[in-house]
């Protein structure tokens, strides 16, 4: 069948945390990425620079570089989730191997002896802020079925707008319905064809309507794969002065792609109950670009103290959407089966304005011999924006952005030892709750590691990086309110390779 394609007006932020909450969180955050060095050290750069990867905290830093170089780096990325769901518990994990950063700067010394200047630097470097490869199942015995999540949209709705035409099929009527009518009239039209809910009466105008099965527990089943990225190019220029302070400017340019699939399965309904199974699966993609600028300083107060601090601007993300759906039961209509995949509805462009970032840090110097960094990081999630903010929906989860998110603290402390050629590298990071109430979303914590060895015109390097966070996540925004808890662990190894010239 070929692919048949609508424009919904309305959005679908309350279903599939398409334009909700969860998206503001998603293209909010950093995980740790980048160098090997950098990863090694938990990411505690923000006064010591030198790394192509600390300009994502600090574009000072590359004014610390005194020859040109280049960087790439690759990354093994492992996470390890278990979902604990009523009395259900199912681990996922997921492997990915993928070229991460890959950057340059080049340095030029100035030569005027009567200027303060010492020497200016232009750099550039991709990394990829986030990987979202991931995996996650859930599985329960719950008592909310999923013709909530129908039921809830179909009240209010006229039961002859959700029937089909005479001659009409019935995925151009699914398609025609999103895109006239809007998302939750879409809703509750696959809710009726799907066999999960029916109209209190048969009159048109009827606008109540009841579920279709019986049970009083039901098996869930939701499998969850996440694939895609959010990398961004940096453009950064700095310069020294009388090598006692640094100053740098960035401009960062992002990209964002999102694939998710849900695949959920539900049965255990009672013996005589006209439904007995019922799958829903869910495909949403998300694409776009986006723009941040930083400015930073670093300052050298003697042999021994260094400090930094930086200003990451708000991120203006330009995203677009689209949904493709299909479910079915015993108990729908026999044509159920053409809506799928195949039918994809396209939602309007809009703007997402994440929240600007403040960093303080101080650093250790002991000479040629090693390092002690901290980095102090404030960002106020409550901050975070959709746009147009005059579109009622929008509004409506900007409102609860506000009241629900709040500030994000974070902590990187990092330190690093030489012996000769080889260095040693450790960290740790901590990372607070994006939410006011530091339960949706828990605390994140993590430790790294690494390895160097400088080859003289060259430098080889290795980290590890592991955090560990809980989320409550809910298998869909309406309908079934008790959320999973899933308990996340990722792994990262990464193989940086330096190129002095």
């Amino acid at each position: 069948m070929k692919k048949q394609i609508t424009f919904i007006a309305l959005l679908v932020c309350a279903i599939t945390s398409a334009q909700n909450i969860n998206e503001v969180l998603r293209y909010s955050g950093e995980n740790l990425q980048g160098t090997a060095r950098f990863q090694g050290m938990a990411g505690a750069f923000g006064a010591l620079g030198g790394d192509l990867s600390a300009l994502n905290i600090n574009p000072a830093g590359s004014a610390v570089f005194n020859n040109g170089l280049f960087t790439f780096s690759g990354t093994s990325y492992n996470t390890d989730n278990t979902a604990s769901y009523f009395n259900g518990i199912r681990n996922t994990t997921a492997n990915n191997l993928d070229l991460n950063q890959i950057g340059g700067a080049l340095v030029f010394k100035n030569t005027n002896q009567n200027s303060d200047w010492n020497k200016f630097v232009v750099a550039f470097n991709y990394d990829m802020v986030q990987s979202f490869d991931d995996r996650i199942s859930i599985s329960g015995n719950s008592d909310q079925g999923i013709d909530g999540y129908f039921w809830n949209f179909a009240q209010g709705v006229p039961y002859g707008s959700l029937l089909l035409q005479e001659g009409e099929f019935i995925e151009d009527a699914y398609l025609d319905i999103g895109a006239n009518q809007g998302f939750s009239d879409q809703q509750a039209f696959l809710g009726y064809y799907g066999g999960v809910i029916d109209p209190a009466t048969t009159d048109d105008n009827n606008t109540d309507y009841n579920k279709a099965a019986d049970y009083t527990t039901v098996d869930q089943d939701l499998f969850r794969n996440t694939s895609g990225h959010n990398s961004k190019f940096t453009v950064n220029v700095a310069s020294q002065y009388q090598e006692k302070l640094n100053l740098g400017a960035s401009l960062n340019f992002h990209t964002v792609v999102y694939n998710r699939l849900d695949e959920f399965t539900e049965s255990g309904y009672a013996p005589g109950s006209p439904v007995q199974r019922t799958t829903f699966d869910n495909l949403l993609h998300t694409e776009g670009s986006g723009f941040s600028f930083s400015l930073g300083a670093i300052a050298k107060l003697n042999d021994l103290v260094r400090l930094g601090a930086s200003y990451q601007s708000p991120t203006w993300y330009r995203l677009s959407d689209d949904l493709s759906q299909r479910m079915s039961s015993d108990n729908a209509d026999e044509n159920i089966h053409f809506i799928n995949f195949d039918q994809v509805n396209v939602f309007e462009t809009y703007t997402l304005k994440t929240p600007a970032k403040l960093t303080g840090s101080v650093a250790l110097i002991f000479g040629k011999n090693g390092l002690l960094s901290l980095d102090y990081g404030y960002q106020d999630m409550s901050r975070a924006e959709l746009r147009p903010t005059t579109d009622p929906s929008f509004a409506q989860v900007n409102t609860e952005v506000a009241n629900q998110l709040g500030a994000i603290n974070s902590l990187r402390l990092g330190g690093e030892y030489r012996i000769k050629q080889f260095s040693l590298r450790g960290g740790y990071r901590f990372e607070g709750s994006p939410y006011a109430d530091g339960n949706t979303v828990g605390n994140l914590n993590g430790i790294s590691a690494g390895l160097g060895y400088n080859f003289g015109g060259s430098r080889l390097d290795f980290g590890i990086s592991r955090t560990e966070r809980n989320v409550a996540q809910r298998m869909f925004d309406t309908g079934l309110a008790t959320p999973a808890i899933i308990n996340g662990i990722n792994t990262n190894a990464t193989l940086s390779y330096t190129v002095n010239f």
